[in-house]
């Protein structure tokens, strides 16, 4: 998607938005923004993974397989920490690249799409590995959230499981 998009938005910008896809003030600024945007998605991957991996798992799993629920430290503020930064991934290329078209069109699309995998995959997944235990989670916690104190967390540089 990322590939095909880039590809996609240069076309689309050599046609439509000509004069901002030529301005150097434009790409430097948006350059800056989406380095910025790409460390940060980077750093709550990170985060959110380690959590996962040293509390997720028992005995011997394939890596990124887990088989407990964890529901503390940042998994108490929000049931998908991890895809929270994914939703942004697009539009940090986007903004590296400096394509209006991306910016303003596909990412916020390539955003819907991460957002229904979460709701029609992921969710169904968890539901089927941990039955009520994630029906329960569910009720108590929200699938995303912007919530200050939560972020603080999401950004933390070591993320553990006591800081709920």
């Amino acid at each position: 998607m990322l590939i095909g998009g880039s590809g996609l938005s240069l076309w689309m910008d050599s046609l439509r938005f000509h004069t901002l896809f030529i301005s150097p003030v434009f790409h430097g600024l948006s350059l800056i923004a989406g380095v910025f945007l790409l460390l940060s998605v980077m750093k709550v991957s990170r985060n959110t993974g380690r959590l996962l991996a040293r509390y997720g798992r028992e005995g011997e799993l394939p890596r990124l397989e887990t088989d407990k629920l964890v529901t503390t430290g940042i998994y108490a503020c929000m049931r998908h920490p991890m895809h929270l930064g994914l939703l942004f991934f697009p539009w940090s290329i986007a903004l590296i690249i400096g394509s209006p078209f991306f910016i303003l069109i596909l990412a916020p699309l390539e955003l819907i799409f991460i957002l229904l995998l979460v709701k029609l995959v992921e969710e169904p997944e968890a539901l089927k590995k941990f039955g009520d235990e994630y029906r329960d989670y569910q009720k108590r916690v929200p699938a995303f959230t912007l919530r200050c104190r939560c972020l603080k967390q999401l950004f933390r540089e070591e993320v553990s499981e006591e800081q709920s």
